[in-house]
């Protein structure tokens, strides 16, 4: 019997209140529940029944299925179900195992195989693309719920330790040509390496990086908004591209939930700390999967590809200084005039099209 209950139970002998009572069974219940939950270690116990899961079998059954040279499931089918090609699983897969033993096809002391690699990814896939709960991937991958679980800890770790570094990083100049030429494609020009920018719309000069914006932000210069009820073709037009384009970024974490339905499902049995690893991990293979699908539509040459955009810290060097920068910033005149240049400049792509 613990101490704590030890002192609760003579705390209730010395009363015969049902308050006293009430606390000594939450205690009692507390602890029990405590034991329930903790691990256990020492082997089989007496009556629990042993599941022989046959590893290899099912191996051969997934093989056949998605990794054979005339698999069942053919590549649309693997895409579907993987969220990605499968040279790219594959890629990851390689790296993955190389960069932590428990991926690794291993044997037990009698020399049998355990779980392939791809059946442990297999297992985190199902868990990370559908959202199911860890036990359903028993049935087809063979592994029981403590073990999925740990695989795909140990997976989006790995993951983060492995890619992070590539997918996670600053943008580079590569990136950042490839997005100055699509927005300049679309229609909102924007040349030089941000935030120094230098550009003409209109027949008007600026010098100054914009975002795209609803209603609700102030009239800088910083942001080009929508026009809220539009009147005339040259207007509607320009909300029509403003707002198309806007969407794009609304519409990048609506893609990662669509790919990858744990992020936007309960938590269920994740911690703090599995949660933000599991969500950065899913960052990492969206934007793995989005560079191996890219499509080569336009011919995007870049110089100096690779190199980090070292962006502008510079700071103001008196209080003047400082306060016409905010100024410059919060200038309504600007943003009122670039809004009317962007409407002339979209209306002359479109007579163009």
């Amino acid at each position: 019997m613990s101490h704590r209950r030890s002192l609760a139970r003579q705390f209730c002998e010395d009363s015969s209140s049902e308050d006293e009572k009430l606390m000594m069974a939450a205690i009692v219940a507390e602890e029990e529940e405590a034991r329930l939950d903790a691990p256990r270690h020492g082997g089989s116990q007496p009556g629990r029944q042993s599941l022989q899961r046959d590893f290899a079998e099912r191996f051969q059954n997934l093989h056949k299925d998605y990794f054979a040279e005339n698999p069942t499931f053919k590549a649309r089918m693997f895409r579907n179900r993987y969220r990605m090609h499968r040279p790219l699983f594959l890629r990851i897969a390689s790296a993955i195992e190389a960069h932590d033993s428990y991926f690794s096809l291993r044997r037990n002391s009698a020399g049998v195989p355990g779980l392939h690699p791809y059946q442990k990814l297999t297992s985190v896939f199902r868990i990370l693309a559908y959202g199911i709960a860890a036990d359903l991937t028993d049935e087809y991958c063979r592994l029981a719920k403590s073990t999925a679980l740990e695989n795909l800890r140990r997976f989006v770790r790995a993951v983060i330790e492995v890619f992070g570094g590539q997918y996670l990083r600053s943008p580079n100049a590569e990136d950042t040509a490839r997005l100055l030429a699509i927005g300049e494609q679309r229609g909102f020009p924007v040349e030089g390496h941000a935030p120094e920018v230098n550009y003409t719309i209109n027949g008007h000069n600026y010098n100054t990086g914009y975002y795209l914006a609803d209603g609700i932000y102030p009239q800088w210069a910083t942001f080009v908004k929508t026009i809220p009820n539009p009147k005339g073709e040259k207007n509607k037009n320009f909300s029509q591209f403003q707002e198309a384009c806007r969407k794009d970024v609304e519409r990048a974490f609506g893609v990662l939930q669509a790919r990858f339905a744990i992020v936007r499902g309960p938590a269920r049995y994740w911690d703090p700390e599995t949660l933000g690893e599991v969500m950065t991990a899913c960052i990492i293979l969206h934007n793995m999967i989005i560079e191996d699908e890219r499509g080569n539509r336009v011919d995007y040459r870049y110089d100096n590809m690779g190199e980090l955009v070292t962006p502008s810290h510079r700071e103001a060097a008196t209080l003047t200084q400082f306060l016409q920068a905010q100024s410059d910033i919060r200038d309504k005149q600007v943003h009122c005039q670039r809004q009317v240049d962007l409407v002339e400049h979209l209306w002359q792509i479109r007579g163009l099209m």
